[in-house]
């Protein structure tokens, strides 16, 4: 199967953009030494789901719980669960599981999630 692109994880009108590059847009600009300060050794090559990854795991070092739980103003933190195993493909081939939950909290429960609230 292709990798998801980068639009399809970020959003329509989501790219890579090269340097000197123009922005588009007004949006969002996260440079690649970000990414690389991850984990992330390639950000020209990188795929979607990597730049996703390292997003949340830049993320989870400034939401974490304790965070979270000092601070009112946070409504997002993001734990580490415990790894697990899973076999999959048609070899029937074994991958570790390494879950990262990601919490969504206000102050007064909503009947549907809106981004709007976080």
């Amino acid at each position: 199967m292709t990798q998801p692109t980068i639009e399809n994880i970020l959003g329509a009108g989501a790219k890579r953009l090269v340097a000197d590059n123009s922005v588009p847009s007004s949006g969002l600009f996260i440079p690649d030494s970000a990414l690389i300060v991850a984990g992330l050794s390639d950000p020209a090559t990188a795929t979607a789901q990597q730049y996703l990854a390292a997003i949340i795991i830049n993320a989870q070092k400034f939401l974490n719980l304790e965070a979270f739980d000092t601070d009112t103003n946070r409504s997002i933190y993001i734990e580490t669960e415990l790894p697990t195993f899973i076999n999959r493909g048609e070899n029937n081939d074994r991958y570790q599981l390494n879950s990262l939950s990601i919490n969504l909290a206000k102050l007064s429960p909503a009947t549907s999630l809106k981004a709007n609230d976080y």
